[in-house]
């Protein structure tokens, strides 16, 4: 880099920075360090480059719309406040007409993509599952099918009784064609047993993945970050996303997601602060080099710091969304969406070009 914008780096950050500017890739112990070190303007200004590098100042984002068919769930994920047991007030399970229904109501013109994830609800079979995709794409044959976590589809081979592969293969049939970044939380078994998660394991998580990218779909991938987890434990998480992705190239995006607390009403305290978010995102950027698009996911850490993300690394903002829930069921304070103005907006506000794109990030519309 030819400028820094803090003149007294430390040898450290000098020695990443010249890692990042040689196409070195970073270690663990690098990820590790950038998370310890409070030089943040060096290290957005180094995301940044290689974010520009990679995608210039385009900045993307979709007309989308999530889906949930249910909210009853067999797992009881200690961060969870959306999921709900089987005849809990609150809960529901919608047939694949209700959920038209919904979308009737709710569906503005250029949606493009569902954006559909829920419950693990073992009280009604896979074929469900399969016949609520079908329904939609029966309905909607022009809307992108993006649906189900990794963690759904480990569960629906248990409820089902076939391969990982089978299963993608029935939903393929049913219309999938892209699966959610979901079900990943930290990709650390030790911290699975911490909050309860006792869905897919790391194993299985990227086993779903890997299976989907062999059978050429794309998908996306997160990291649910802000509660037990260590530094070493996130920088983990992203070596092996970088890792299956070396291997199969299938993955276009990594979402990072910032942890809400279960109530609104949580103080200040309970919430991870921008300093943290921001860092994440960069750090995501540097370390995954061979993911094109790290996401700044507006739902969790806002529209104003999603903006400010953009010169951290960031080259996606999501989408219209429409009424997001699991996010809200927690303490999130954001917008449950967006419109595509807004969205346009944002990030012009930060200097950026929106893109309009469809699933696969196929440009659509540029606004220069």
């Amino acid at each position: 880099m030819s400028t820094l914008v803090t003149p007294f780096t430390d040898r450290r950050m000098a020695e990443i920075v010249e890692k990042v500017q040689n196409g070195i890739r970073l270690n663990l112990e690098d990820g590790i360090y950038l998370y310890e070190t409070d030089d943040i303007l060096t290290l957005g200004q180094l995301a940044n480059k290689a974010n520009l590098r990679k995608n210039g100042k385009k900045v993307y984002f979709i007309e989308n719309m999530s889906l949930y068919f249910t909210n009853v769930c067999e797992a009881r994920c200690a961060f969870c406040n959306f999921r709900k047991d089987q005849g809990e007030e609150g809960s529901y399970t919608l047939s694949g007409q209700e959920m038209i229904d919904y979308v009737e109501q709710h569906i503005h013109p250029g949606v493009r993509e569902f954006h559909i994830v829920g419950g693990h609800n073992n009280h009604v079979p896979f074929q469900y599952y399969v016949d609520s995709l079908k329904a939609l794409n029966e309905k909607y044959p022009n809307v992108t099918l993006k649906a189900y976590t990794a963690a759904e589809i480990d569960f629906f081979t248990r409820i089902s009784g076939l391969s990982i592969k089978e299963v993608l293969q029935e939903l393929q049939k049913a219309g999938l064609q892209s699966l959610t970044g979901g079900g990943a939380e930290i990709l650390s078994d030790e911290y699975r047993k911490k909050m309860r998660v006792t869905k897919a394991n790391v194993d299985r998580y990227l086993e779903v993945h890997r299976t989907a990218h062999n059978l050429g779909m794309k998908t996306h991938t997160t990291m649910l970050y802000g509660s037990v987890e260590t530094y070493q434990d996130r920088i983990e998480h992203m070596l092996q996303i970088r890792e299956l992705q070396d291997e199969t190239n299938g993955f276009m995006v990594f979402i990072p997601l910032s942890m809400q607390p279960k109530s609104k009403n949580a103080n200040i305290m309970r919430r991870n602060s921008a300093y943290e978010d921001l860092k994440t995102i960069a750090i995501s950027r540097l370390m995954l080099d061979n993911i094109d698009h790290v996401k700044a996911y507006f739902i969790n850490i806002g529209p104003q710091l999603t903006q400010v993300a953009l010169t951290f690394g960031a080259s996606d903002v999501h989408g219209t969304i429409v009424r997001e829930q699991i996010s809200h069921a927690a303490g999130a304070l954001t917008p449950s969406g967006l419109t595509r103005k807004e969205l346009i907006w944002l990030v012009k506000g930060a200097g950026r070009i929106p893109v309009e794109r469809d699933t696969f990030y196929n440009e659509i519309e540029v606004f220069e």
